[in-house]
């Protein structure tokens, strides 16, 4: 082994969005940093995840206004989804992106190493024959795409998202097995191209993780779009059969198909990376961090989605920013996960941030409800979408909840973030102008109910 390199202030393993962001935090705080990463920087949020998922969902949202220009008064038809013009597209904007991320790192001068690093001591990690040594080491090797047991993935007939996103034509059907956001986002593009979709959730509800009132309106949606799905029961068996794909349920359902998309959430890479010998505590493969983001190992720290927080690109951002400003002596302030917005980019979105009404019963004991159908707000009308926006708030307190059904409601939950965040009275929140027409007037409206002074809403 050759001598290691002169040593850095800090090592990152693994180049994703909590990695290159604590990268280019800690650079600008005048650290010196080594980022290593196998494949390509950006991770699977830019490559194989977040931005080429919603390409796709912005192809399936053109698909349907083509569609259905008729109901607006223009005369448009759809002749067919070019897969390799779809292709295409998805892999400019994930080009354009790279290309700017990897000019945003060089200008930062942070030092990229490209291959397979793994941990080989509490402040050192080798690459090669070529060791990198720092005073403090990040772990952020992020996430793949899991599987159920006994169902064996071949890319073709049986595939994860990883594989969905590659695909050159359009199934005629699709077995989609988990109605989590993943699920549902694939569920909802492939509906618009024109695939006969079933999704299977082995929980009661589509977006689980969600508001029950939330889940109950996707579902609703889902309906009216035929897009089929099976609640409340799990896959006993998937076999590939001579047409495609038979899909047993432990109820006694079949369902058959072209192909099966396996999205069932997504398992820590940690595995063979030297983790457990450098004597890093983990359980399940995730590695376990306090609400610094610090290991037990006092050297290292982790983020993103090898720690057992909510896997989204933008909690691994806050992570990674996290941690470099308290290598840098920063004073840092924990992450509210329950504050982070969460957002299901289907036909319609799904948004929230914020407890479950559920969660807040049990946090508050009492709590105030309101739900503002949308049916009641000019541009919903416009778009010709339905759904609701809900806030819950403690018994004469803050807003301790918002969730939103809807087209476009993605957009509306950075609004939603800072009325939860900090600790907004509905009466403060009813005092600010919305601009009119605009889906988020459903916020203000929902506040002025909740001040008890509604306007456009039947009480």
């Amino acid at each position: 082994m050759s001598a290691p390199t002169t040593p850095a202030d800090l090592v990152i393993l693994g180049g994703g969005s909590g990695g290159y962001a604590a990268a280019l935090r800690a650079a600008e705080l005048d650290m010196s940093v080594v980022l290593i990463e196998k494949d390509k920087v950006g991770g699977t949020c830019l490559h194989r995840g977040c931005i080429p998922t919603k390409a796709l969902l912005h192809t399936a949202e053109v698909a349907d206004h083509a569609r259905e220009g008729e109901a607006v008064g223009v005369k448009s038809t759809l002749s067919g989804i070019d897969m390799d013009g779809v292709n295409a597209y998805k892999d400019g904007v994930i080009s354009k992106n790279f290309k700017g991320l990897q000019g945003l790192i060089k200008s930062r001068g942070i030092t990229i190493v490209e291959g397979e690093g793994r941990l080989v001591s509490q402040t050192a990690v080798q690459v090669g024959d070529q060791t990198y040594e720092g005073r403090h080491v990040l772990l952020a090797t992020g996430s793949f795409a899991r599987s159920l047991p006994g169902i064996e993935i071949d890319g073709t007939r049986v595939i994860t998202s990883d594989h969905a996103l590659q695909l050159d034509r359009v199934p005629s059907s699709a077995i989609i097995l988990g109605g989590g956001v993943i699920g549902c986002e694939f569920a909802s593009a492939w509906k618009s191209f024109g695939v006969d979709v079933t999704i299977v959730e082995g929980l009661p509800h589509l977006v689980p993780l969600e508001d029950e009132s939330s889940s109950k309106l996707l579902e609703r949606a889902f309906r009216r779009r035929k897009i089929d799905f099976s609640l409340g029961s799990l896959v006993s068996s998937v076999q590939t059969t001579a047409d495609g794909v038979k899909v047993s349920l432990q109820n006694g359902k079949e369902f058959e198909a072209e192909l099966v998309l396996v999205a069932v959430g997504r398992g820590p890479v940690s595995q063979g990376l030297g983790y457990e010998e450098a004597g890093v505590a983990m359980e399940r493969g995730f590695v376990l961090v306090d609400e610094y983001m610090q290991t037990n190992v006092p050297t290292i720290s982790a983020v993103g989605d090898l720690v057992p927080t909510l896997q989204l690109a933008h909690v691994g951002f806050g992570e990674g920013i996290l941690v470099a400003e308290r290598l840098a002596g920063l004073p840092v302030v924990p992450i509210d996960y329950a504050g982070v917005p969460r957002v299901t980019y289907s036909e319609p979105e799904v948004a929230s941030v914020g407890l479950t009404e559920a969660q807040a019963k049990e946090r508050y004991g009492e709590v105030e409800v309101v739900t503002y159908d949308l049916a009641g707000n000019g541009r919903a009308a416009i778009l010709k979408t339905a759904g609701a926006v809900k806030l819950i708030r403690a018994k004469d307190g803050a807003v301790v909840g918002v969730h939103m059904v809807g087209s476009r409601v993605g957009d509306l939950v950075a609004e939603a973030q800072l009325i939860y965040n900090w600790e907004a009275l509905p009466e403060e929140v009813a005092q600010l102008i919305h601009p009119h027409p605009t889906l988020s007037e459903a916020l203000g409206e929902a506040a002025l109910v909740l001040a008890g002074k509604p306007l456009h809403a039947h009480t």
